[in-house]
């Protein structure tokens, strides 16, 4: 048995039985179940866990710290590198809140294309989720059809920014380019065969009798815990509150679209599992709804906004002050006025904010991010005990947090 006195002293406030038949056990930092370099230290009594504590820190980059390094162009890439599964909704949470700190009026082409590209990558982000959780439990089958279509959704996402992970394709003030030729039909021949395949997943677990021992009442939050602890989007969904900023705050064309905000009451596991499924149709709604607007928009994908952004590459390669401007936002970085701000999205894992405060410099005097993934990755100090060694794979699975998110 390890002895508690020999743990990081990161533990060294935790009280841990020093008597009787408990054991201390490590869980992770290198765990193929713990989603990256998270570490639980457990003191358990057989296979019951008494307490659990997460140690985290393994993947500091300093990104906070770098904003404050660089100037706001320049920060827009490392944004992905936040949460890397959904990279697109770093790159806007970041951009919209420079923007809204500068009053830039983004055109409404490039805010439908924004809206695209966000549940897409909601919809890849799910996908991955999804097929992990279930490959965690043991359900291999489900893994392979989730990333069979995640693969068709990258497609869409490559042949726009050319990447598939870390894609940067949304520019303060705008996008870069206009969506190209034949996209719109691929996507809505993607959003025309994807409810079958969520229909396929259904099959394969909603009633599986392994599954649903391994996912209902286990990992229980109640409302009043999620609220308490900060929980958001599915983690608060699923425990009963239904709250989604696309609804209560609209951003982009959000307020202009049609969906419902699946939610369940029960808190536990599956219930997260059924709001994740559940998400992913209404993103196809979504979806279907934004190709008509796009077609009816006028092709403007950049704000009129000299001070702030660059101006196209049109008038880059014909306009001599253009290029002067735009030599000046590159090597000096746009200038926004004096103040503070802070702006919340919905990311696909929750609440993703982004508070700078600003001192009409180029730089950021100072930049912190809210990101889901580390206030549910606290609350496994409350969920776990009671639970089984076997069940906390199945709890880390269905919070879905990144640790790029949690140690920044």
């Amino acid at each position: 048995m390890q002895d508690p006195n020999k743990l990081r002293p990161f533990f060294e406030n935790v009280e841990f039985n020093r008597e009787g038949s408990n054991m201390i056990l490590n869980f992770g930092p290198q765990h193929p179940s713990a989603h990256g370099q998270l570490k639980l230290v457990l003191e358990v009594d057989g296979e019951k866990i008494i307490k659990a504590r997460p140690g985290i820190g393994y993947m500091h980059r300093g990104v906070e710290k770098m904003a404050e390094n660089m100037i706001y162009q320049e920060f827009v890439p490392v944004t992905d590198r936040v949460d890397y599964i959904a990279a697109g909704s770093n790159n806007y949470g970041f951009c919209a809140t420079v923007e809204k700190l500068c009053c830039i009026d983004v055109p409404r082409r490039a805010q439908i294309i924004r809206t695209m590209l966000l549940e897409l990558n909601r919809i890849a982000s799910h996908l991955l989720f999804l097929g992990t959780h279930a490959l965690d439990i043991g359900a291999m089958t489900v893994f392979l059809y989730t990333f069979r279509e995640r693969e068709y959704v990258l497609d869409l996402i490559e042949k726009y920014s050319g990447a598939r992970l870390t894609h940067h394709n949304v520019k303060i003030g705008g996008m870069f380019v206009d969506l190209p030729d034949g996209w719109l039909d691929e996507l809505l021949a993607f959003c025309e065969k994807f409810p079958r395949d969520i229909a396929d997943y259904e099959a394969l677990l909603d009633t599986n009798r392994i599954w649903l021992l391994r996912t209902q009442n286990v990992g229980v939050i109640t409302k009043e815990q999620a609220l308490s602890c900060g929980c958001s989007g599915v983690m608060l969904r699923a425990s009963g509150y239904k709250w989604d900023i696309r609804k209560e705050e609209p951003y982009l064309i959000y307020d202009e679209l049609d969906f419902d905000v699946p939610y369940a009451e029960a808190g536990d596991c599956y219930a997260r599992y059924k709001c994740y499924v559940q998400e992913m149709r209404e993103s196809v709604k979504i979806l279907t709804q934004c190709v008509p607007l796009y077609k009816a928009s006028e092709p403007k994908i950049l704000a009129d906004s000299p001070e702030f952004v660059s101006a196209g590459k049109e008038q880059l390669m014909s306009q001599n002050y253009s290029l002067m401007q735009h030599f000046v936002l590159i090597t000096q970085g746009l200038k926004p006025p004096k103040g503070e701000i802070y702006l919340a999205t919905e990311s696909p894992k929750g609440e993703l904010g982004f508070y700078i405060y600003s001192v009409g410099e180029g730089s950021p005097y100072r930049l912190k991010i809210r990101c889901p993934s580390f206030w549910h990755c606290a609350i496994y100090e409350e969920i776990m005990p009671g639970q089984y060694i076997a069940d906390v794979t199945a709890i880390i699975g269905s919070s879905n947090i990144i640790l790029g998110e949690v140690d920044r």
